[in-house]
């Protein structure tokens, strides 16, 4: 970690601001991100947080005024956990640095954060560049979101958005997982299923500028949020997941031993003898699923809890926060 210039002064009563901002290989973009965000949220630490960049990434940033903090384990979702365990602020901004994001919304972000007590804001994305959109990853960005949807109940016009504000609340209770670009997936399932109170703003989203690549895969990343999805699925909503497993095997066994009853009603006997036996391994399977479904459930239900109790945990931002903090230093 090097040192950096200090941020403006901020207001007594302001929150403490900070931009996290992940790198890998951004030396193109990497100053006017930092300029950009100093001069749009004066008095915020600009935390530049570089993933084993080759091409002076962390020099550019420290030049330009952030403090440059290396995170040896490759991956957004490494990134991001060090990122809300290593910085102390009230209220985190979390933005991209390829220089696509418009550095101009976030006090907009921040101030629907404060104003409305919420505990994560998002930055939907929107463009009308095709350079700047590629209209797979538009196209991915929607069914996944819908995904989450369906499985969670409710979801965000933009998951996978890398522009956010995060109160401390969140930041101090997000259990990241995930390593890669599933990150921002996870980020919105912890919020959906702690029931916290979010919101979106529509935010400008530019293309690229030249001299800067994509490290984004579609295929191979989109697989990646899909299964991470998935993964949540399976975790965060047991009963459901292991229940359509049943219905699944009950079904497939009751469609083959129809014809093996016919016949033994008709004859007495079960010619079938194989299929008899599999009907009845699907059945067993189908209780065994069931039952697990509803062990996991009541653990999970144990773990949302615990997630919820550190989410409680720590205080808010404002006077209710002001006063236990304060209180806490007595």
């Amino acid at each position: 970690m090097s040192a950096a210039p200090p941020p403006a002064p901020r207001a007594p009563d302001a929150p403490r601001i900070a931009v996290l901002v992940p790198c890998h290989n951004e030396a193109a973009t990497i100053r006017g991100v930092v300029v950009d965000f100093l001069r749009s949220l004066p008095g915020a630490a600009i935390h530049v947080f570089d993933n084993n960049s080759r091409d002076g990434t962390a020099a550019i940033a420290r030049e330009a005024g952030a403090l440059v903090h290396p995170v040896a384990l490759q991956g957004k979702g490494n990134v991001a956990r060090r990122m809300f365990a290593d910085v102390d602020a009230d209220v985190y901004v979390m933005v991209d640095g390829d220089g696509t994001y418009d550095a101009s919304a976030a006090p907009r972000l921040v101030a629907k954060l404060v104003d409305e007590h919420l505990d994560m804001v998002v930055g939907a994305r929107s463009s009308s560049e095709r350079s700047a959109y590629r209209a797979g990853h538009r196209f991915g960005n929607v069914l996944l979101t819908r995904c989450a949807g369906v499985l969670f109940g409710r979801s965000f016009d933009d998951m996978l958005s890398g522009y956010r504000a995060f109160s401390r609340r969140y930041a101090k209770s997000f259990p990241a997982h995930s390593a890669g670009f599933d990150i921002e997936t996870e980020l919105a399932v912890h919020a959906l299923q702690l029931r916290m109170p979010v919101a979106e703003i529509p935010t400008d989203y530019g293309a690229r500028p030249e001299g800067s690549s994509s490290k984004l895969n579609t295929w191979r990343d989109g697989a990646r949020i899909l299964l991470r999805i998935l993964r949540l699925w399976k975790s965060e909503r047991p009963l459901l997941f292991f229940s359509l497993g049943a219905l699944v095997c009950a079904t497939a066994s009751i469609v083959l031993a129809l014809p093996l009853i016919d016949t033994y009603l008709e004859t007495g006997l079960v010619p079938r003898f194989p299929t008899a036996v599999l009907c009845v391994g699907l059945m067993v399977l189908a209780g065994l699923s069931a039952a697990s479904g509803l062990i996991l459930d009541a653990i999970t239900r144990g773990r949302t809890e615990l997630k919820h109790m550190a989410y409680l945990a720590t205080p808010p931002y404002g006077t209710w926060g002001a006063h236990a903090r304060s209180a806490s230093t007595e």
